[in-house]
């Protein structure tokens, strides 16, 4: 059926769950998966005469900091695809637009599943399912299966 799951994570209870429904999943269809985290690029405000970055940090400290967190996650999802038997690869993709990214990774590397997590609950179309999850649901080109 599945013979590539493109599992993706964002370290939260709700991805958390999805990675391991999806190296579950894998593990039973005897698929591969590739196991992704992706980190959006530094928050920058501005209009028309002003621009701040929140809190002060800088943006190497924020990108080294964003950096350090998806080693650790990819390093423990590593640890649960051995666990679990599954055959995975860990991506990680810096500066990135979440779902624009999860898309591209699975069209890239031949997924014909997308496992994550829903997210937060914003906006009256967003009620079932967090924004990024909506995203990638409506512009995915291979099948998305959302945990809860």
């Amino acid at each position: 059926m599945y013979k590539h799951i493109l599992i993706a994570t964002d370290g939260s209870e709700l991805g958390q769950r999805g990675m391991e429904h999806g190296l579950s999943l894998a593990r039973d269809l005897n698929a591969r998966a590739t196991i992704l985290t992706v980190t959006e690029p530094f928050p920058i405000y501005s209009g028309a005469n002003f621009g701040f970055a929140p809190s002060g940090a800088t943006i190497s400290d924020f990108g080294a900091g964003q950096q350090e967190t998806a080693k650790a996650l990819l390093a423990a999802a590593s640890q649960a695809a051995r666990s679990a038997g599954v055959e995975a690869e860990t991506v990680y993709i810096a500066d990135a637009q979440p779902a624009e990214a999860i898309v591209d990774a699975a069209n890239s590397r031949g997924c014909d599943l997308i496992v994550m997590g829903s997210h937060g609950r914003r906006g009256i179309g967003r009620i079932v399912i967090g924004s990024k999850t909506w995203e990638v649901v409506s512009h995915g080109h291979v099948p998305v299966l959302v945990v809860r």
